[in-house]
């Protein structure tokens, strides 16, 4: 059985690249989807060597 999913790219500010990607159950709360992007950001900007604030997470809408 698959659970639906919302899909979210982490793009580097400076260059505008998409660094990262990440896929979170859509049941997830408001607060609880924010908690798991700050968390993963953080992750992403320590592996690539760069500030967290220059990081930041977009939603990919499905274009169907």
């Amino acid at each position: 059985m698959n659970t639906a999913a919302k899909h979210y790219k982490c793009i580097n500010s400076k260059t505008g690249y998409a660094i990262s990607y990440a896929s979170l159950s859509a049941d997830m709360s408001p607060e609880k989807v924010k908690e798991e992007l700050d968390r993963k950001r953080a992750q992403v900007a320590i592996k690539n060597g760069i500030y967290q604030e220059t990081v930041y997470w977009e939603e990919i809408k499905d274009e169907r």
